[in-house]
């Protein structure tokens, strides 16, 4: 595969380019009594998530990245008598884009050198303490095969050699693209431990990023590392995707929460300073608390002057402006379930600026770094209408994917917010519709604008992330 440009610089701008993890036989292996360790609420049914769910997701994506590998097939990918070839990496039939990017598909091609998989090989085996034999069995594998093992833990389906990497459909979570940089991830769980090694290998042996290896960021561990008691969280460096954004081409916010942490925001803000990738970094500091997880899960962008958010982290909400004095006078709210932000610019990094709100942040950015001269607006989770907003906010209604400047990817569940959408001037259309309208020449992704593409998520919504979580941008058009 040649190499592909890399380069986001926003959160909006025409997506032209993405890494994607269809669910996989992992996650119908995943038990009640391990949910928890493998980071699920719940177990899914795997062919709900996949057939009926995830697969409209991988449809929409090539009709908008790339339309040549989709256009009048649909019949054809959905006949059941195909088996689903067409969504599966060892099949002749896959769809092998190079637009849409498979996960699995690079890590078969990478497999099919020797060196690299031995070294993987071993690498896997020693952080699942595997025998030597089955280490010698693996080694013979057909690169396809020894793919799937690494990511489904299983052989051929049946035999299950160690755990299985559920959580790798968040691919946003492996890394982030910022500019022309990869920043590589460090998961906080032990569970997705082996996802930052193959990624780590994807990356750096791959020719789709062969020319982008000197701009690969891996965060060093903090000097105290080693030495620090097993519960002194404040020093571990752990860094997630989902907690970054690419705001503007000079501007990155840093989440601080559940799954990144503050040492590794310090590290990041550094390294990302001294290799002039960015000029101005904020970071979110947010509660941490499985409700909220990453930054991703309270607000995204929608427009340049709009954005998706949890109402509890409102001004009006924050500065207690509906409440009588008083109400404010008993606000026993505690520091750690507020949000907290502050900015850096490289220039002048001693005189850090401090936002009040994350509204206040928010407009900021769409009025000074995106130059917006239209109001600034906002739609909040569940309509803003307890207790529709933390219900919505739970099943991801702010964690939505931008296909482009005001074209948006999300769950069907969230009523509510659909609603809000629709107040704010967004038209609604299920993907299932929207495919058709493709597929019949009635309507193309260009013609597309201010719309809520709605997706199935009975099973998808279980797994807790949305998608934003489920991508990994590699390239957008500057906005």
């Amino acid at each position: 595969m040649q190499e592909q440009k890399i380069n986001v610089s926003s959160e909006t701008g025409t997506l032209k380019r993405l890494l994607v993890h269809s669910p996989d036989s992992g996650l119908g292996k995943v038990v009640p009594s391990k949910a928890q360790d493998w980071l699920f609420e719940d177990i899914v049914h795997l062919d709900t998530i996949r057939r009926k769910e995830y697969d409209y997701y991988t449809k929409l994506l090539l009709y908008f990245l790339d339309p040549e590998k989709i256009k009048g097939r649909l019949a054809e990918i959905d006949d059941k008598k195909n088996d689903f070839n067409f969504f599966k990496p060892s099949s002749s039939h896959f769809y092998q884009s190079t637009h849409v990017i498979e996960i699995e598909w690079l890590l078969a091609q990478i497999l099919e050198d020797r060196d690299i998989r031995s070294k993987l090989v071993a690498s896997v085996c020693a952080i699942e303490n595997c025998s030597y034999k089955v280490q010698d069995e693996l080694m013979n594998l057909e690169a396809h095969d020894l793919a799937n093992v690494f990511i489904t833990g299983t052989y051929k389906n049946t035999e299950m050699l160690f755990p299985p990497v559920p959580n790798f459909i968040f691919t946003r979570d492996i890394g982030i693209v910022i500019n022309n940089h990869i920043l590589l991830n460090k998961p906080a769980k032990q569970a997705r431990t082996r996802e930052a090694l193959l990624m780590r290998y994807i990356f750096f042996n791959h020719s789709l990023f062969k020319s982008y290896r000197d701009n690969i960021i891996e965060l060093p561990e903090s000097p105290q590392q080693f030495l620090l008691p097993a519960d002194s969280e404040d020093k571990l460096v752990t860094l997630e995707g989902g907690d970054i954004m690419v705001v503007s081409p000079e501007h990155v916010l840093i989440g601080v929460s559940e799954r990144t942490s503050m040492e590794a925001a310090h590290i990041a803000i550094k390294t990302l300073f001294e290799k002039n990738v960015v000029k101005k970094i904020s970071v979110v500091k947010i509660p941490k608390k499985r409700d909220y997880m990453h930054i991703d899960t309270i607000f995204t962008q929608v427009k340049k002057n709009m954005w998706v958010m949890l109402g509890k982290f409102s001004r009006k909400h924050v500065k207690k402006e509906d409440a009588d004095d008083i109400q404010k006078a008993l606000d026993t709210r505690k520091k750690d379930e507020s949000i907290s932000i502050i900015q850096f610019k490289k220039k002048d990094i001693g005189n850090p600026v401090y936002f009040e709100t994350l509204e206040d942040l928010l407009i900021d950015i769409s009025k000074n770094d995106l130059q917006c001269e239209d109001k600034v607006k906002f739609i909040y989770s569940g309509n803003n209408e307890f207790p529709f907003d933390v219900r919505e906010q739970w099943t991801d209604s702010c964690n939505l994917l931008a296909l482009k400047e005001g074209v948006v990817v999300g769950y069907d569940r969230n009523d509510k917010t659909l609603q809000a959408f629709v107040k704010a001037g967004f038209k609604t259309i299920r993907v299932k519709d929207l495919l058709q309208q493709f597929e019949s020449d009635a309507i193309t992704p260009k013609d597309i604008k201010n719309t809520f593409i709605v997706m199935p998520s009975a099973e998808l919504s279980r797994a807790r992330g949305g998608f934003h979580c489920m991508s990994m941008p590699l390239l957008r058009e500057e906005v």
